[in-house]
């Protein structure tokens, strides 16, 4: 029987008053590997906003995580998105901690005290995304490659139900997002769901899966052959 993460009905997404999808009917899955794609202003980075709570849902029904989109409240947002894992095209890692402190940080800030408990956590992310060895290093003595991972890892450290990845290879030369995106279907092999964002339509041919396009304000699913 298939398990819901997310799952939208007749739902619009608006950035303040202005209707950028309409009429959004999507289900994914426990377990899936979800493509986003569309243009640039397309309404990608708008549908994750709703998806993590930064926009509100004001129209339709939409449920993500066993959380309730439509009527979110403020208090609930830490609380799901402590459920999701959240990858961003420019990595956002703080530059004046370590990786391990990087890691740290979300770590105590979603509740966590135990620290023989937080130590092999982080030692365990970081060994999912081939970076064991990179902990006491500063995110700017990282290449992008290396940065992107250690986002990556970030987002797995609350085991979350689905992970949003904004276009997670956007700033990566090819050879890196094909390095990032061998991970993230390790990561997906592993159980983790994925709903990804992107620009990058090699990798679709390279990875097929199924595909989500944002055009016309509307989000429809596209045959990879017609990509």
């Amino acid at each position: 029987m298939s398990e819901p993460v997310l799952h939208l009905r007749n739902a619009a997404i608006y950035q303040r008053e202005n209707m950028i999808l309409s009429d959004v009917q999507i289900t994914i899955n426990k377990g899936d590997f979800v493509y986003l794609i569309g243009k640039t202003g397309s309404g990608k980075s708008s549908f994750m906003k709703t998806l993590y709570g930064d926009l509100p849902l004001t129209e339709g029904e939409g449920e993500i995580v066993g959380f309730t989109l439509n009527g979110l409240k403020e208090k609930q947002i830490p609380f799901l998105r402590r459920k999701l894992g959240v990858v961003f095209q420019d990595f956002k890692l703080l530059n004046d901690r370590t990786v391990k402190d990087n890691l740290l940080f979300v770590l105590k800030a979603t509740g966590w005290k135990d620290k023989t408990a937080i130590d092999a956590k982080i030692e365990e992310v970081l060994a999912k995304v081939g970076m064991k060895s990179k902990g006491f290093k500063y995110p700017y003595q990282l290449s992008g490659g290396e940065q992107q991972r250690v986002a990556i890892a970030r987002a797995l450290l609350n085991d979350p139900e689905l992970i949003l990845a904004d276009e997670p290879t956007g700033n990566l030369d090819p050879q890196t997002s094909v390095e990032v995106m061998e991970v993230l279907q390790e990561i997906n092999k592993n159980g983790n769901t994925i709903l990804m964002a992107t620009h990058d339509y090699a990798l679709l041919l390279k990875y097929p899966s199924k595909t989500l396009k944002c055009d016309n304000n509307k989000i429809f699913e596209v045959v990879q052959r017609t990509v």
